[in-house]
Formats: structure tokens, sequence, C-alpha cells
């Protein structure tokens, strides 16, 4: 493998979270619940990772702002289309996965 250039590496990372924050705002019938059960994060996590690296490059960004940059419209609205109530498998998983503990 060659060695990338950090504007390279910075180039492909960003363009794979892009691909990533697609794939999720496409695949509304994947729940957050669900990610945080299989994979440790979901939407909301992401959206925090994205405001904490903007604060920290001294960018001031909005929970709400972030979130509507992940999930493509404004949370509520995201929730209101998409979001059902978690089922009692979803639940009973999540109490056990929880990695926000």
């Amino acid at each position: 493998m060659s060695e990338l250039t950090e504007q390279q590496r910075q180039a492909f990372e960003a363009a794979a979270f892009r691909r990533l924050v697609e794939h999720l705002q496409a695949r509304t019938d994947v729940q957050n619940i669900d990610l945080m059960n299989l994979a440790g994060f979901c939407r909301n996590c992401l959206s925090n990772w994205y405001r904490e690296a903007a604060e920290q490059s001294g960018v001031p960004l909005s929970k709400d702002a972030s979130r509507e940059i992940v999930y493509g419209m404004p949370y509520e609205e995201w929730k209101t289309h998409h979001q059902p109530d978690a089922n009692d498998f979803q639940k009973a998983a999540f109490a056990d996965n929880n990695p926000h503990k």
C-alpha cells in the first residue's frame, strides 16, 4: 500500500463520511436503537461527533444543526416520519448493551 498524504487521507475520510450519512439517510428503516444494539453508535452519536469536531476547530454548531446534517432534515421531523416506538426486544437489548451507561 502506498503512503497517503494528509490531504488525501482527509479527502477519503470525508468522502466515506458523506457516503455513510447518505446511506443512513436512505435507510430510514434502520432504527437508531438497532444501530446502537449492533454497532454501539447511532445517527445521534454521529451528529455529536460532527458537532464536537466543529467545536474543536472553533466553529460553533448547535445540536439541532448537527443532527440536521446527519438526518437530512430536522430531527423532530425525522422522528415523526421514520421512528416508531421501540419494541420490548429492542429495549431489552439496549439496556444490556448501552455504551452510554
